[in-house]
């Protein structure tokens, strides 16, 4: 298992057994769970071209993910925050590699490092709105990483009933032991090498559309009403 850990300070023992504890309870929940996947064909043929891929979904959503996809070597972006020494603990638990760094601290550098990974077959598993947001906002970092590795983004929508949120700026989602959950996959998204502003603009607003309609139809389908200010057209 890889880890990124230039300039980056070793965690604290409170910190190791939290992110242990939060790990093992994330687990338990996630043994539990009953999954029902649409368009899960279209996730695995990417993955199973072996070409690399990005994988997203909203910053609250991340414990599902973090289940399904454990152990196959795949790749997270955590912050250089103290909240990212405890989230780094929890996803190599889960056995991702982590690459450390953010569009505050140590960007530049991760993101030629994600590039070089992406370019190689790599999958990268990531939330285009963290660390901190704005909710439901795609930002740059992912379309840039898009771009300079040449690999398509997965959309994926996901809810779970029962389930608790948190108040976070994400509304973190912590399903409910046996929750139900559905994860929907969306079209691959691509962005051209090279492209200009405006266009990287466009496929920056497709892909928060096409985040939130997975979304949209993943909490429907569990009977739950998706929030109007999250935007669905143009």
């Amino acid at each position: 298992m890889a880890r990124d850990s230039e300039s980056v300070p070793s965690p604290s023992w409170r910190t190791k057994a939290l992110a242990l504890i939060i790990w093992a309870i994330a687990r338990f929940i996630g043994a539990t769970i009953r999954i029902q996947f649409v368009n899960k064909a279209v996730m695995d043929g990417i993955l199973a071209a072996n070409r690399g891929a990005i994988l997203v979904t909203w910053h609250g959503r991340t414990l599902i993910p973090a289940n399904v996809l454990r152990h196959r070597g795949y790749w997270a972006l955590i912050s250089l925050s103290r909240d990212g020494e405890m989230q780094n603990g929890i996803f190599t638990r889960f056995g991702f590699n982590t690459v450390r760094g953010s569009t505050s601290r140590g960007g530049l550098r991760a993101t030629l490092r994600l590039a070089r990974i992406l370019r190689d077959g790599g999958v990268l598993a990531l939330t285009p709105d963290g660390p901190r947001g704005p909710s439901h906002e795609v930002q740059g970092g992912t379309l840039l990483l898009a771009e300079k590795s040449g690999v398509p983004i997965v959309p994926v929508g996901i809810s779970a009933r029962p389930r608790f949120l948190v108040r976070s700026w994400d509304r973190y989602m912590l399903p409910l032991p046996f929750a139900r959950v559905t994860w929907v996959v969306g079209d691959p998204i691509t962005v051209p090498e090279g492209v200009k502003r405006d266009e990287m603009d466009r496929i920056g607003r497709d892909l928060t559309l096409s985040l939130n309609r997975c979304e949209k139809r993943a909490e429907e389908m569990l009977g739950y009403s998706y929030p109007r200010h999250w935007p669905l057209e143009e």
